[in-house]
């Protein structure tokens, strides 16, 4: 098998995981106590409700802990969700088909999932390597996105996953700011695809004065 494996998340972290998920649902327990300042950025940039982008983090943390539960499914593949406003994007590489399949349903029957996007690769994992250059990619392209000057866009609404030299943009925009933000991150060196997998949203008409009678 190519490339060096990241370490596994032991039993002690998997448990951690699931005592966030149960205090998240605790009745009184609000978003901003349970996500500190992040979750506060977030909210308030984000064109998700705060109830969606605390979804969102649940949602990712009981898919990790679906996956490292199954070690038919992690021994054989490394696999990462990220969810946005519902919506699950699944990355990484696996051995088999089956197996990026299968996790795929796992997902697909969390709560509030309402769709999963497959895109594992089956082959080798890749190692700490492409990881590094990987990392280095997201932060460029955030840095990209930040330079377009488009009325109401905001860069930190969009999301961006970096899987062996693809990136795959979420988030909720226009079709233009999608468009606009692809454009910009496909002109990045080293990036060699680029996924939209966004919801598109309509634009904001301008207010219409009303004449005086």
């Amino acid at each position: 098998m190519n490339g060096t494996r990241p370490p596994r998340i032991p039993s002690l972290t998997a448990a951690l995981v699931l005592a966030a998920t149960a205090v998240l649902a605790l009745p009184g327990c609000g978003p901003m106590v349970v996500a500190g300042a992040t979750y506060s950025a977030a909210v308030v940039y984000d064109r998700r409700s705060a109830d969606v982008v605390l979804d969102d983090e649940i949602i990712e943390l009981q898919a990790r802990d679906a996956y490292f539960k199954n070690p038919d499914l992690s021994e054989d593949s490394q696999l990462k969700a990220t969810s946005y406003n519902h919506t699950v994007l699944i990355t990484g590489q696996a051995e088999t088909a089956q197996i990026a399949d299968r996790y795929a349903r796992v997902v697909a029957q969390l709560p509030k999932v309402k769709q999963v996007y497959n895109e594992v690769e089956i082959g080798p994992m890749i190692g700490i390597g492409q990881l590094g250059k990987d990392a280095m990619l997201t932060s460029r392209a955030k840095l990209a996105i930040q330079s377009i000057k488009l009325p109401g866009f905001d860069a930190l609404r969009v999301k961006v996953v970096t899987e062996n030299g693809v990136i795959y943009l979420m988030g909720l925009v226009t079709p233009e700011e999608g468009d606009a933000t692809a454009e910009k991150v496909r002109r990045i060196p080293g990036v060699q695809r680029v996924v939209k997998v966004f919801e598109y949203i309509e634009p904001k008409r301008p207010a219409q004065s009303t004449a005086a009678a």
